[in-house]
């Protein structure tokens, strides 16, 4: 499936890749600015630079048009990634750029890689209780439904996630997770607070194998390749049908 079939399944589509480094990433204004002088150079189009109260920095596009990419530099974490992209390769070319830079820009070799990530994400608009939608399209027929039998019993949190290994030797895993944006309800609130996505996301993520120096931007090639594979194979049908057809009766009722 093409991304943009994706897009048609939810209300907002990412794709998004992590370096997480063993090391501290450069904090020195020069190293900081060349590296993001360079992203901006191969995208102009990136020209919103800011500083979060952590010491993050952040290089991104105007987000108004909901189609936007970004990168950033964290403590000891490289993240680029895009929103809802016209195609994976057009978010891949980000991606990829900032696998080429690091090494010599900001100083990350493969010694210095703890994993990498990639992760295909979807966001689904949703009013109600998140949980009980997440609850009935997921665990309808589980063992967790005979939970709410009990007199009076409502799911308050349902968030599952589960990683599996995708390799003998555990370092090639996959994350699948949903996340309900709906607060536990705490004696005394007025009513549980409400956000207005439902958010499920798949990470491929790789850990440098000690037997070979780690290749940044040929193990991005295999994780985008087994990451959208299962999607199309394995996350549409078992997890995204079910809740989009929840959330369309709910909205019809």
């Amino acid at each position: 499936m093409s991304a943009n079939s994706y897009s048609s399944l939810c209300d907002d589509f990412y794709v998004d890749m992590y370096v997480n480094t063993e090391l501290d990433l450069p904090t020195e204004r020069d190293t900081i600015l060349t590296f993001f002088d360079r992203i901006q150079k191969q995208f102009p189009t990136m020209g919103r630079f800011f500083r979060r109260e952590s010491n993050d920095y952040y290089l991104e596009e105007d987000h108004a048009p909901g189609h936007y990419r970004w990168v950033s530099l964290e403590g000891d974490r490289i993240g680029s990634g895009m929103a809802n992209p016209s195609s994976f390769e057009e978010a891949y070319r980000q991606d990829r750029l900032v696998l080429e830079l690091m090494p010599y820009m900001l100083g990350v070799t493969p010694l210095d890689v703890d994993s990498l990530d990639l992760s295909i994400s979807m966001d689904f608009d949703c009013s109600g209780n998140h949980d009980e939608v997440i609850a009935e399209a997921l665990f309808g027929m589980s063992a967790f439904s005979c939970l709410l039998d009990l007199p009076e019993s409502k799911p308050i949190v349902y968030s599952p996630a589960m990683v599996v290994a995708l390799s003998d030797d555990r370092r090639t895993q996959a994350r699948i997770s949903i996340e309900s944006k709906t607060s536990v309800y705490e004696p005394g609130e007025k009513e549980p607070s409400r956000d207005e996505a439902i958010s499920l996301s798949l990470t491929v993520r790789q850990y440098p194998r000690t037997t070979e120096r780690f290749d940044a931007v040929a193990s991005f090639e295999r994780q985008c390749e087994l990451a959208e594979s299962m999607m199309a194979e394995k996350v549409v049908s078992h997890f995204v049908q079910p809740l989009t057809e929840v959330i369309a009766q709910r909205r019809s009722t």
